[in-house]
C-alpha cells in the first residue's frame, strides 16, 4: 500500500528513472513487508528554479542529484523496520542507477488503514 513520490531535477534517462523506481520497490519488498504488486510509484521531475534544497543540511553534502523519496504508508512499522529499510534503499540506489548515499532523502507519511482506497470506492482494508 504505499505510494511512492519522486522528485528530482529534470534530465536523467529513462534506465536512470526505471532504476530508481525498481530500487525502492526492492527495498520496500526485503524490508518493509510490503507484498509483490503492490507497486504505485510516482515521478516528478523538476527544473533546477523549482527544486530547492540546502547543498549542507546537517552535514550532509548533496549534489544536484539528489533524489527526495516521500512515502505514505500504514502506521505498522517499527523503528528498526523505518532504519533497514532507509539502510537498504541506499545500499540498493547505490548498486543502480549509482545514486550517491548523500543523494538519498527520504520521509515516510505515516496514516491509518482505512485512509486508502485502492479503486471501486472501497476502503479494501478496513
Amino acid at each position: 500500500m504505499p505510494l511512492v513520490r519522486i522528485a528530482l531535477r529534470r534530465g536523467q534517462s529513462p534506465q536512470y528513472l526505471a532504476a530508481l523506481r525498481n530500487g525502492i520497490y526492492r527495498a520496500m519488498r526485503e524490508t518493509f513487508n510490503v507484498p509483490e504488486n503492490d507497486r504505485f510509484i510516482l515521478i516528478n521531475q523538476h527544473d533546477p528554479d523549482e527544486f530547492d534544497y540546502d547543498p549542507n543540511y546537517l552535514g550532509i553534502s548533496r549534489s544536484d542529484k539528489l533524489v527526495i523519496v516521500q512515502i505514505a504508508c500504514n502506521n505498522t512499522r517499527t523503528v528498526e523496520q523505518k532504519q533497514a529499510f532507509y539502510k537498504r534503499m541506499a545500499e540498493v540506489l547505490a548498486e543502480e542507477p549509482g545514486l550517491r548515499p548523500e543523494d538519498l532523502f527520504i520521509n515516510l507519511l505515516e496514516t491509518a488503514k482505512e485512509n486508502w482506497s485502492f479503486g471501486n470506492g472501497i476502503a479494501q482494508y478496513v
